[in-house]
């Protein structure tokens, strides 16, 4: 996973800090937004786990402050929940002017609600998926409810929300008043998945059933059994993320590897705009090569002199268990560790002169079963007598031409 800290600006102008997770072995296929609960952030370990089960199977997530909470500027109490939509069509606009649009919105709890308002305005939106939402935004008026009556008489009060302080002035309450969710999901034409856990003690697992009745098909339901509201429990928020990574993918557009075809076994395939990261075609399968950071890279893959290490080590560990299986050999597991570099050989004369180094393979092996030292030693030789291990020792020819 590569990690980068970004901000943007929301509708007022100030400055919302966010940090977008990126796949760390290829480029994103999608890009998705998420919205954390009520006076949350997006530092909450919920929020970063579901963000990176969605990270591993390809997609580029934003994760944000909404104004007010967590590093974002502005002040909370001066906000509501129609300023939290406002947000994420910001977030929204700022992926497609530096990334790409985004296609999917993720919303925990009242950033639930906040992500199917958002995606009726967002046209670049194919799925929207809430995590133990309400189905109303009112709802989270029952948090307040003992110092509802003090808001309403002195336009403000200072509640206190997971151990911390909130001031919650009227015009959020008045907001809330004025939101009508079941008539926008019955609308909005989006692809929708409501997970929700039946012991969520803070929002009933009814509101998913009103959501769920109110939404039009494409609609599905999972449920979230034995985690709670925060899914403070890893297992639960990894398990919601790898549940909406799958869902989505028959919603949203993953463009297909690109198929190479050709007569030769092995393809590079490299376009000039792609850096050092090479598409590869390896008899029937797909891959990419890359080279790391360092040497101007992406790391998205091997280096090509990894993918020969690699060749050797798999080469090595066939052959060694292929023997082992044809003498009956307790041969339990093999292990090839294997390294390349450049180094002055065993018998080197001349070791001084920079040319005197020579292409060097370190492998390593690791055995496990019921093994004497006679068939340990056979098994060395064996190694060294492995097909690519011989090839590598052998004079060898390469035959290049320019294809028509």
């Amino acid at each position: 996973m590569q990690l980068e800290k970004v901000t943007f600006q929301n509708k007022e102008s100030q400055t919302l800090a966010g940090r977008l997770e990126l796949p760390a072995n290829r480029k994103p296929h999608n890009y998705a937004i998420f919205a954390h609960c009520f006076t949350c952030s997006k530092n909450l370990l919920a929020v970063k786990n579901v963000s990176r089960s969605l990270t591993a199977a390809g997609f580029g997530v934003l994760r944000f402050d909404f104004t007010g909470l967590g590093e974002s500027e502005g002040d909370f109490e001066n906000t509501n929940f129609s300023g939290n939509v406002e947000d994420l069509i910001a977030a929204a606009e700022f992926l497609k002017q530096n990334y790409e649009a985004p296609t999917l919105l993720v919303g925990h709890s009242l950033g639930g609600a906040a992500v199917i308002f958002a995606a009726a305005a967002v046209s670049s939106i194919k799925a929207v998926a809430t995590i133990n939402a309400p189905s109303d935004p009112k709802h989270v008026r029952h948090l307040l409810s003992e110092s509802v009556d003090e808001i309403k008489k002195n336009g403000k009060a200072t509640v206190t929300l997971s151990g911390r302080p909130f001031t919650i002035k009227s015009h959020f309450l008045d907001d809330l008043e004025k939101q009508s969710l079941k008539k926008v999901i019955k609308n909005f034409g989006k692809a929708l998945i409501i997970l929700h856990a039946p012991q969520d003690t803070l929002v009933g697992i009814n509101n998913a059933e009103e959501l769920y009745v109110a939404a039009h098909h494409p609609k599905s339901f999972v449920s979230l059994d034995g985690a709670d509201h925060l899914l403070t429990k890893k297992e639960d928020s990894q398990y919601v993320g790898q549940v909406i990574a799958g869902w989505a993918s028959r919603y949203v557009t993953i463009p297909e590897t690109t198929k190479i075809k050709s007569k030769h076994d092995v393809v590079a395939s490299l376009s000039q705009d792609q850096g050092f990261t090479t598409d590869m075609k390896l008899g029937d399968h797909y891959m990419v090569a890359d080279e790391p950071e360092s040497f101007g890279g992406n790391n998205f893959g091997p280096t090509p002199y990894e993918l020969v290490s690699a060749g050797l080590s798999a080469c090595t560990a066939m052959t060694i268990q292929m023997y082992a299986r044809r003498k009956k050999w307790d041969l339990e597991h093999v292990e090839v560790h294997t390294s390349y570099d450049k180094r002055h050989a065993e018998d080197c004369e001349n070791c001084e002169a920079e040319t005197a180094k020579i292409d060097t393979f370190s492998r390593e092996i690791k055995l496990q079963g019921t093994l004497d030292e006679k068939q340990l030693k056979r098994i060395l030789q064996i190694a060294d007598k492995c097909p690519v291990h011989k090839t590598l020792h052998s004079k060898t020819q390469i035959i290049t031409k320019l294809i028509e």
